[in-house]
């Protein structure tokens, strides 16, 4: 019999103990996987909210041909430390990031692949690097379903309940680690999940694992820190001198892709290097809804040259495909025409 995914997943990776450089918050156990030859490229997969690490399950040992591939769960999360009052935040968790790659890792460079909050968190990195003071130089970034312009997301009831302090409580004292971990197989997977898919026994084991459930209001307060900064961060990332790629699962209602189309073409579009994929049959978790579409365009972001106009990466409705990829300017209407009946 198969081991249950949680303790799979768990038994790969170890803890080391981290305290943010501000001493205000107190040391934290965090929880992290490595997988591949130490000595091959740095590729970090980055997890959102409210789940962990373990959402890159389906598609981790897919990558390790090519990549070491390195995954953490922030504090508050999966088998991380989950103390309450511990002052979660995106910023934090940038540091933590920035601590991992080059202390952890004693990596120089990687590929961030990141996922829902893991988004912000690695635009604010990216950044950093950009400004040069990170100490891991950022080869690719690629960002998948996530709120990375809340004005175009459609936050959950469920997620403005838990946000708001008034309401919270009525929250905390009704919401359980399986109530969680179905609500989210239920809205955000194609097909929905239920109880007893690995999926959704994974979410409830990391969820309940150190009472998650009872820090939520605290880790989702990311989305305010979100709706002061996100044009500020979008205006670095336009100005990124690494490639950077959007992957976006077509069925999500939560991060739809209409805020993927928005950031690629006032922020990406025109600057060379960049590319934009969908993946068909797969919601806002498109790493586990499609796992080998998923890995089939993230490398192919990766691999393949500038040049390849936009179209399938396969056979059948089903298969990734390529969007766009990004140009050094836009050609008049009448300069296009007159290109194409030449």
């Amino acid at each position: 019999m198969d081991k249950p995914r949680a303790d799979d997943w768990r038994s790969r990776g170890s803890s080391f103990s981290w305290q943010p450089a501000a001493g205000d918050a107190g040391p934290v156990q965090v929880f992290h996987v490595e997988q591949g030859d130490q000595a091959a490229p740095v590729l970090l997969l980055v997890h959102g909210w409210p789940t962990s690490s373990i959402d890159w399950f389906p598609v981790a040992g897919q990558l390790t041909a090519k990549f070491r591939v390195c995954a953490l769960d922030f504090p508050g999360y999966g088998f991380s430390d989950k103390p309450q009052g511990w002052g979660y935040s995106l910023a934090r968790d940038a540091e933590l990031l920035d601590y991992y790659l080059a202390e952890v890792l004693g990596a120089d460079a990687a590929v961030l692949v990141a996922h829902d909050r893991g988004d912000s968190v690695a635009l604010l990195h990216a950044a950093r690097a950009a400004q040069g003071s990170a100490a891991t130089r950022v080869e690719h970034l690629v960002l998948s379903n996530g709120n990375i312009f809340l004005p175009l997301s459609n936050l959950t009831m469920a997620q403005r309940l838990m946000l708001d302090p008034a309401t919270w409580p009525r929250v905390a004292a009704a919401i359980t680690a399986p109530a969680l971990a179905a609500g989210v197989g239920a809205s955000t997977f194609t097909p929905p999940r239920t109880a007893g898919d690995p999926e959704v026994d994974a979410l409830t084991a990391t969820f309940s694992h150190a009472d998650g459930v009872r820090v939520l209001h605290e880790t989702i307060q990311y989305l305010t820190e979100r709706a002061r900064d996100e044009q500020r961060w979008l205006a670095g990332l336009a100005a990124a001198q690494f490639p950077v790629t959007l992957i976006w699962g077509l069925c999500d209602t939560v991060s739809p892709p209409r805020v993927a189309s928005y950031v690629w073409q006032e922020y990406l579009m025109l600057r060379p290097g960049n590319r934009w994929y969908f993946i068909p049959e797969a919601n806002h978790y498109l790493q586990a809804d499609r796992p080998q579409a998923f890995v089939d365009a993230l490398l192919h972001a990766l691999e393949s040259g500038d040049g390849q106009p936009p179209g399938a990466l396969g056979a059948g409705p089903a298969a990734p495909l390529l969007v766009d990829s990004s140009r050094s300017g836009m050609p008049a209407a009448a300069d296009l025409l007159r290109a194409d009946m030449t």
